[in-house]
C-alpha cells in the first residue's frame, strides 16, 4: 500500500472513530438521567477517545473530539453545551495526553478515570465564568460521578483493546 492508501485509510479509520463517538454522544442523550444532580453522564463518546490517545497522533485525536463535539453540539444542544462540552473535552484531551507519557495501553482505564477528572474541571471552570465562584460547591459531586464514568468507560475502552489485539493476533496466524 502507498502513501496515499496510508493516509486515506488513516481518515477512514478517524472517520468512523469520529462518527462511533458520535452515535454514542447522542444515544447517551437519550438515556434519563437516573441521578438528581443535572449533567451527570457515562460519557460514553469517552470510550473512542481515549482509544484514539493510545493509537493515533496527537493531532489526529485533536481533530476527533473537536469534530465530535462540534457535531454533538449541533445535534444535541446548543452554544452553551458547545463551551461546556469544549472546554471539558480539550481539558480532558491533554489530561489524557500527559497521562499516556506515564501509563501504558495495559492501564488505560485509569487514563480514563483521571481523564474524566481533568474534565470535570474544564467545565467547572466554564460554569465559574458563567455562573460565578458558588458552583463549585457542584465539584465534588461531580468529581465523583466522573470517576466511576471514566472507570466505566476505561473499562469499556480495556475489554475494545483487548479484542482488537486478539484479533490482529488471529489474522497473523490465517
Amino acid at each position: 500500500m502507498g502513501v496515499t492508501g496510508l493516509k486515506v485509510r488513516k481518515l477512514t479509520e478517524l472517520a468512523m472513530l469520529t462518527a462511533v463517538a458520535l452515535i454514542l454522544f447522542v444515544v447517551e442523550l437519550q438515556i434519563p438521567n437516573p441521578f438528581p444532580i443535572p449533567g451527570v453522564k457515562l460519557g460514553l463518546a469517552n470510550i473512542i477517545t481515549v482509544y484514539a490517545v493510545y493509537h493515533y497522533r496527537v493531532r489526529e485525536v485533536f481533530l476527533l473530539v473537536v469534530a465530535r463535539i462540534l457535531l454533538g453540539s449541533f445535534f444535541g444542544g446548543g452554544m452553551m453545551t458547545l463551551m461546556y462540552s469544549m472546554a471539558g473535552g480539550l481539558f480532558c484531551l491533554v489530561g489524557m495526553l500527559l497521562l499516556k507519557r506515564f501509563l501504558s495501553e495495559k492501564y488505560i482505564w485509569i487514563c480514563s478515570v483521571l481523564g474524566a477528572i481533568f474534565h470535570n474541571i474544564g467545565q467547572m471552570t466554564v460554569a465559574c465564568m458563567v455562573a460565578g465562584w458558588g458552583i463549585l460547591f457542584y465539584l465534588p459531586f461531580l468529581l465523583i460521578s466522573g470517576c466511576l464514568a471514566g472507570g466505566f468507560t476505561g473499562v469499556c475502552a480495556q475489554l475494545i483493546l483487548r479484542r482488537t489485539s486478539l484479533e490482529k493476533q488471529t489474522r497473523h496466524l490465517d
